[in-house]
């Protein structure tokens, strides 16, 4: 699995953090961004789910 947070449209709302905060979390200035060492996902069933909640639709998962 692949993750992707595109920076420039993230509005930092935490969505992801909420649904995945195994995965995900907030940079200093609040936008998206994944954990040391869990860029893949980590077999995280919520991935997609943090995925689907962002509001702007930043992130974007895909299988590899």
């Amino acid at each position: 699995m692949r993750i992707d947070i595109d920076k420039d449209v993230c509005i930092g709302a935490g969505q992801c953090a909420l649904s995945a905060p195994g995965v995900f979390t907030q940079d200093d200035d609040g936008f998206s961004t994944l954990l040391p060492g869990r860029e893949d996902g980590a077999g995280d069933p919520m991935v997609r789910e943090a995925a689907r909640a962002c509001p702007v639709g930043a992130i974007t998962v895909t299988t590899t």
